[in-house]
């Protein structure tokens, strides 16, 4: 069975167990994935957020999802305000996500790029980062089950699934 699938979409419109904000550190939900979050989520979100924060930077935190269909919303910190996301931060925030998953026992859980909007980190490398991390741990790891990467832009979307196909191929870099 794959556990690793990519849809263009909305992420917070998904129907997963939990989905993953692409944060900072401070936990505030501002723009890109986090104001969508925010927006159709309400307020209870960041009000949570603000109890729990800041985090470390490469680090993740859980709330309850609020008024989107996902029951969790895992807040993955690949950058802090003024801060970039760098492959180690975007490696170390997908990897504490998906011991949130696993710890919590979710089934299902969508990513977006992280660090690849407001924070600017080229999208062909954090989808071989991301999409590498995803399947070393799912290797080790019964949870999560599933994992969904949802990608606005049909750009982007296109760059998640090359990589994952290269990466199923064995045609990836060794960064992954």
């Amino acid at each position: 069975m794959n556990r690793i699938k990519i849809v263009q979409g909305d992420i917070t419109d998904l129907d997963t167990e939990a989905i993953v904000n692409a944060a900072n550190n401070e936990l505030q939900l501002g723009s890109g994935v986090a104001g969508a979050i925010r927006r159709k989520g309400g307020p209870s979100i960041q009000e949570e957020c603000g109890r729990i924060g800041p985090i470390k930077i490469g680090g993740a935190a859980l709330t309850k999802g609020g008024n989107l269909k996902a029951e969790w919303v895992i807040h993955a910190a690949s950058m802090g305000f003024g801060i970039p996301t760098t492959a180690e931060s975007l490696r170390s925030s997908t990897i504490a996500s998906l011991r949130i998953a696993r710890d919590k026992r979710i089934k299902s859980v969508a990513f977006p790029a992280l660090g690849a909007g407001v924070s600017g980190f080229p999208i062909d490398e954090c989808a071989k980062i991301m999409i590498g991390e995803v399947k070393k741990f799912l290797a080790e790891n019964e949870y999560p089950i599933e994992v969904v990467f949802c990608l606005f832009g049909e750009r982007d979307y296109g760059v998640f699934a090359e990589a994952l196909g290269n990466i199923e191929q064995g045609i990836s870099n060794k960064e992954c």
